[in-house]
Formats: C-alpha cells, sequence, structure tokens
C-alpha cells in the first residue's frame, strides 16, 4: 500500500478490515467522519475504535477532498502522535493479561453430591456438615 507521494502508508494509521465507506471506494480508512447536526458541523478525526451506525469511514483521499454544505463547519481533529504509540499503560495492561493467561487454573472444585431427587428439584448434602 503506497500514499499519493509513492510513500509507504504508515501502519497505525491503517485499518485492518476497515475500508472507506464512500461508494466504489475499497481502500482503507483512515478517519472518520462525525454529523453534528445541531451545530451544522462535520467532525473529521482520527479512525474511531470500533464503527458505529452514524459514523463515516474514509480513507486518506476522501478525508482531503471532503466538503461539506455551505453554512456548515469541519473540524479536522489531527491525531496526536504521542498517542499513537503503545503507552506504559497499555504494555502493563499486555503484560498482566499474558501473566494471568500462563498461571496454572486450580481445579475445579467437587460438584455437591446428590442425596435425592423430586422432579426437577435436586436435594444437595450441606458442604459444611461433610
Amino acid at each position: 500500500m503506497a500514499r499519493r507521494d509513492g510513500g509507504p502508508v504508515p501502519s497505525h494509521l491503517v485499518g485492518t478490515l476497515r475500508k472507506c465507506s464512500r461508494t466504489a471506494c475499497s481502500r482503507p480508512a483512515v478517519t472518520t467522519l462525525t454529523y453534528v447536526y445541531a451545530d451544522s458541523t462535520a467532525v473529521l478525526g482520527p479512525l474511531a475504535t470500533y464503527a458505529e451506525p452514524h459514523c463515516y469511514d474514509l480513507c486518506s483521499e476522501h478525508s482531503e477532498r471532503l466538503t461539506v454544505p455551505r453554512g456548515w463547519e469541519v473540524i479536522r481533529l489531527a491525531p496526536d502522535p504521542e498517542s499513537l504509540r503503545p503507552s506504559a499503560d497499555d504494555l502493563e495492561a499486555l503484560a498482566n493479561a499474558v501473566r494471568e493467561a500462563a498461571r496454572p487454573r486450580d481445579a475445579a472444585p467437587e460438584p455437591p453430591a446428590e442425596l435425592g431427587r423430586r422432579g426437577h428439584l435436586r436435594v444437595l448434602r450441606n458442604p459444611d456438615n461433610s
């Protein structure tokens, strides 16, 4: 994948599965467009974490060429370069998840012994009186 100027597209800008919402465009989405109808404003920001029904994902070309109706305002939110890198909290959460997944599981407790049954009801032994 390459930009118009021939350089590679930074991987942090390209959604792996989400494509541009424009008809017949199959390029990867890099921004999300949201309309605030009450304020006659279109907000174009970094690609949202997940797709929402009333938002539009756009590729870089359609993001640059975006126009809005007369009287509307466009707010373009540039991503903070530092926010695109994994933070210390992200790395710590990942390390904790790996540790938790690797931790041996305790043996499952034995189910209580069944003393009797009446229809769909069961009589169980009290585990404290064993």
